[in-house]
């Protein structure tokens, strides 16, 4: 399959230079056999995931353990085992092909009551009694965390867990807010926690929650399945498409900040890096922590200094080596934000100290104008609207929008238009 052509610029009569609108076709991905495909779910169902035939990290089988109550236990079980033989799409989702030996996700499911832990009645109305909302989410978490450790200390150890919570558990200990002397203003997220100590046992983890498996969940099940299997998958070691067409030899490399969780220090702020080659594998990495504090900086953004910038380079560099068991050729980083100058003085130096050829790219909101159809369609993904030096490209689906007495549909952020949109209005209109 070969990607659709774009199509020609298209300039209004009069004004040839002011206004052009193009198109980004949508990237391929690659897929099992080398197939190609703009559609992951399309290409997984015609050509199998990726990792099928292009590496050693297709989980062939998958040995299933679950947590929960003995009912819940047994409508996960019954629930994974239906829809992994395929679930029937409509006119808006695509029909999930399954997870079965001979198509879809090309694996199958095991399950063994020596991979379950059940939860007792008595042990779940100790916790639900609890009256203080910190205690009873701490009680929660410590009561799956014991499950979950005598899972792992078997034997005979699953190679994915599945935990499925009743409304009860959602419902009382959900979430928890509350306060601590050290900690100052404090949420707490189950499914978060859940999470971050099923880590600790290395074993992959799925939550599931009762109205997914009893039907009550109105999201239409061909979408639930797909999501469900796609994620269990890249969790077992597969992956399930990869891109096509980037260089190879090339690292890239995305940085973000994010404040620690749990941190009374508002200033406090991690960098946090997600580094991956032009097969899509990769690694997920966080910094140190480092103070920004807006009011004295005159940013919001955070930037990190010029040794900060150059021990978290470094520490990509060789992480991504260990992993890859090779050193880059080529290196592009993308930030959120602009480039301070100790800022890039940083990772240059620690770039060019090992890597030849690199690129610093920015990625960040350059305008408030939108191009909005007239149809109640948004314009498609890979549109780019250029009107002088203003230059525009959709990224996603933009519904929010207001229609002049005209019929030329446009959005506006407040209530008077800037002078660029007051003539794209007249324009267009």
């Amino acid at each position: 399959m070969t990607a659709r052509p774009a199509p020609p610029r298209i300039s209004p009569a009069g004004s040839p230079s002011l206004i052009a609108s193009t198109y980004f076709p949508e990237p391929l991905l690659q897929f099992a056999d080398d197939g190609l495909h703009i559609d992951p779910k399309a290409g997984i169902a015609r050509y199998g995931p990726r990792s099928w035939t292009a590496s050693g990290r297709h989980p062939t089988r998958l040995r299933v353990g679950l947590i929960g109550t003995a009912e819940l236990v047994e409508a996960a079980r019954t629930w994974m085992s239906s829809r992994a033989e395929g679930v029937r799409g409509d006119l808006n989702n695509p029909e999930f092909p399954g997870w079965m030996p001979d198509r879809g996700f090309f694996s199958s499911l095991e399950f063994d009551d020596a991979w379950n832990e059940e939860l007792g009645q008595t042990e779940l109305r100790q916790v639900l009694e609890i009256k203080s909302q910190k205690d009873r989410f701490h009680a929660a978490l410590t009561l799956f965390e014991a499950k979950f450790r005598q899972l792992a200390e078997r034997d005979s150890v699953p190679d994915y867990v599945v935990i499925a919570l009743s409304d009860q558990i959602v419902t009382r200990c959900g979430t928890a807010d509350y306060t601590g002397k050290e900690t100052g203003a404090v949420h707490r997220d189950l499914r978060r926690a859940l999470k971050a100590s099923a880590m600790k046992f290395r074993i992959p983890t799925q939550i599931v929650r009762a109205p997914t498996l009893d039907g009550r969940d109105r999201t239409p099940p061909s979408r639930i399945a797909w999501n469900f299997f796609t994620a269990m998958y890249c969790k077992a070691g597969g992956y399930p498409w990869s891109p096509y067409g980037l260089t190879p030899g090339t690292c890239y490399v995305g940085i973000g900040f994010y404040r620690p969780l749990g941190s009374a220090d508002a200033t406090m702020q991690t960098s946090l890096v997600q580094a991956f080659d032009e097969r899509g594998e990769g690694l997920v990495l966080r910094g140190h922590e480092f103070e920004w504090d807006p009011n004295k900086t005159g940013s919001r953004s955070p930037h990190l200094t010029a040794d900060g910038a150059h021990q978290l380079m470094a520490l990509v560099l060789d992480r991504y080596e260990a992993a890859m068991k090779q050193t880059p050729a080529r290196i592009v980083v993308h930030k959120t934000s602009r480039y301070w100058p100790d800022e890039r003085d940083g990772f240059r130096a620690a770039i060019e100290s090992r890597v030849r050829r690199y690129d610093l790219m920015a990625l960040e909101v350059q305008s408030r104008v939108r191009l909005i159809t007239t149809s109640k369609y948004p314009p498609l993904r890979g549109t780019r609207f250029t009107f002088g030096d203003l230059d525009t490209c959709t990224r996603r689906a933009t519904y929010p929008r207001s229609t002049s007495s005209t019929g030329c549909t446009f959005r506006r952020r407040s209530r008077s238009l800037t002078m660029s949109d007051r003539i794209l209005r007249e324009m267009l209109c």
